[in-house]
């Protein structure tokens, strides 16, 4: 079982063969170091490579951050950038790939248009995102919604 290193305090993941899927309850975001920590532990089940876990808020503040053992200090960065694209946009930065290089959307400072963010929503409303950086293979949106939860990340090759 991989150590993490946690650097900040608090939303619940729920892993579902090899799905992971977040939890939306306004409490879930209570609870960021464990939403890290859990996705660390899924990535390293799922033998994703070193990585790198963060949790932002709807502005992009730091929530939580995890780091695995052996992650590369770009994850650090990556997995922030990630998390916080996907809390700005309200999408899955997975689905913002394509419409950021037809906009010129690489240039926004504090983002990154790859796969590894997950946005966390309330209704309609994005409130948060959760990055993975260092993934050699990463999350994209599945189409299966569990009850009560957002979009779900499902490993692909990218």
């Amino acid at each position: 079982m991989p150590h993490f290193r946690t650097l900040v305090p608090a939303a619940a993941v729920i892993a579902l063969g090899g799905v992971l899927a977040l939890a939306v309850s306004a409490s879930a975001l209570r609870r960021p170091r464990r939403t890290a920590q859990v996705a660390l532990a899924r990535c390293a089940a799922d033998d994703l490579g070193s990585v790198s876990v963060a949790v932002v808020d709807r502005q992009g503040e730091l929530q939580a951050f995890v780091r695995g053992d052996n992650a590369a200090q770009h994850t650090v960065d990556a997995s922030r950038q990630k998390a916080y694209t996907a809390a700005a946009f309200g999408a899955d930065t997975s689905d913002l790939v394509e419409r950021a290089d037809e906009n010129g959307l690489h240039r926004l400072p504090g983002t990154l248009f790859m796969p590894g963010g997950v946005t966390v929503t309330a209704g309609d409303a994005s409130i948060a995102g959760i990055g993975v950086g260092g993934a050699p293979r990463a999350w994209t949106t599945s189409p299966a919604r569990p009850p009560g939860s957002t979009r779900s990340p499902t490993r692909s090759r990218g």
